[in-house]
């Protein structure tokens, strides 16, 4: 056979498996919504609960990484100040033990009750034990211990603890944090050691539900200004540059430690729990803005359920952790702020959608630095989002919308939440992405 009947042959196979194909299925809006979250003070380091409900209300948060740590009857942070923030904005919490806390008892008694305000989404354990290591039942791990079998042994009383509770067995665990940091294969890399992993904990061991990872969007591996930045610091394989999922749970960056394969890292139930970037040198409130917006959309894209990023307001009660806040310190909101804003307003929804639909979309060549993600409105509008992550310049691409539609409408959240084009009897656009997204909303026919 000659290489040109090849070829054709080829083409044409292409083109029937693209006919037979279904066209794409829609994910609920409020899915998407719902994975948004953010890491943020309360009143015990000096950030007072009103402040706290106006920010999360503007930017349109849903769920808050929230914990035991910092945590007294007396305040002045209590339970109380997280069931009235639910209360006063709808969002949730993973409750978790955060920074060194070993008292399994104070995290299961104060989960039920969030659990029975409907205020929780999971349980999570340790906050980077290589930092701050733990003490349980008389032994250290973590931090500068050689071992970190106690951090192991309370992540498996955790789960255990979790999973036998009549209450909270219902809510997923969400492992500890930077366990690629493992200094003895303790089986941290697993969420249930598998047979013949070899590890000093025993087979089966159960910790986790979800894997859970800091992939701060700048890393010494990736220092710098690049395209998209935001979706390779998401990316579930060897090919992340950042702290992410393969060197956590597939090979420790620590000490080489084995765990999943990539095939399996792609599938894995993962969140984070902590990401973001600092408002300096190169990174400009405009870039950080940017980042933060398409790290979003990154993440839900590339299969992480949720993520939080890092930080609501810039810090005030310590030093070195300043400008890597949606607001500033006297609680105005930076540009990061007013874009997300802005989407979550475009994309506002709180309702349920039980059969979601298809919409026979395509962007034909769609180039490296451009991404796309279908959802639908309860109203069973659908919202089609596509973005750029170019540094500098341009891709021109057309979006095939399947058909005629009477009435579309195209957003852009770096300028407001009101449409910026309105168009009418289409079957496609044309659209100039550089470096956010735009939002095109297409009622159902």
């Amino acid at each position: 056979m000659n290489g040109l009947y090849l070829r054709t042959l080829a083409v044409l196979a292409g083109l029937a498996l693209a006919a037979s194909a279904a066209p794409p299925v829609a994910i609920p809006t409020t899915q998407f919504l719902n994975s948004i979250g953010v890491d943020t003070t309360f009143p015990d380091r000096g950030q007072p609960l009103d402040k706290t409900i106006e920010m999360v209300k503007y930017g349109g948060f849903r769920w808050i990484r929230g914990g035991i740590e910092g945590l007294s009857e007396t305040g002045p942070t209590t339970l109380q100040t997280y069931l009235e923030l639910h209360q006063k904005t709808g969002v949730r919490f993973n409750w978790g033990l955060v920074s060194g806390s070993s008292d399994l008892k104070k995290l299961i008694e104060s989960a039920r009750v969030l659990a029975k305000a409907d205020a929780l989404i999971a349980l999570e354990g340790n906050n980077e034990p290589n930092n701050w290591g733990v003490n349980y039942q008389g032994e250290k791990g973590g931090g500068q211990a050689p071992s970190w079998m106690a951090v192991a042994k309370l992540q498996r009383d955790l789960y255990q603890a979790v999973k036998s509770d009549a209450e909270l067995k219902r809510y997923p665990v969400w492992s500890i944090s930077e366990n690629g940091a493992e200094r003895d294969n303790v089986g941290l890399q697993f969420l249930s050691i598998p047979n013949g992993a070899k590890t000093l904990m025993p087979e089966g061991t159960h910790y986790a539900d979800f894997a859970n990872v800091h992939n701060y969007i700048y890393h010494p591996a990736s220092p710098g200004l690049m395209d998209n930045k935001t979706w390779n610091a998401a990316d579930p394989t060897p090919a992340c540059k950042v702290d992410g999922l393969y060197g956590n749970y597939g090979l420790t960056w620590g000490r080489k430690f084995a765990g999943y394969t990539v095939t399996e890292l792609r599938t894995l139930p993962r969140v984070t729990t902590e990401t973001g970037c600092k408002v300096e040198g190169q990174v400009t409130e405009e870039i950080h803005a940017l980042n933060l917006l398409s790290m979003y959309l990154d993440q839900f894209k590339r299969g992480w359920s949720y993520t939080s990023v890092y930080l609501l307001r810039d810090r005030t009660d310590e030093g070195g952790n300043q400008s890597f806040g949606f607001f500033k310190p006297d609680y105005t909101p930076r540009k990061a702020a007013i874009y997300l804003h802005n989407l979550t307003t475009i994309l506002g929804d709180h309702g349920s959608l039980t059969k979601p639909g298809q919409l026979d979309y395509s962007i034909p060549e769609e180039p490296v630095t451009v991404h796309d993600l279908l959802l639908q409105n309860s109203d069973g509008t659908f919202q089609l989002l596509v973005w750029g992550e170019r540094l500098k310049g341009a891709d021109r691409v057309t979006v095939h919308l399947g058909g005629t539609h009477a009435s579309v409408k195209v957003f852009d959240p770096t300028v407001g939440p009101e449409a910026v084009q309105a168009l009418s009897g289409i079957a496609s656009l044309d659209l100039t992405l550089s470096d956010h997204p735009l939002v095109i909303a297409i009622p159902r026919k």
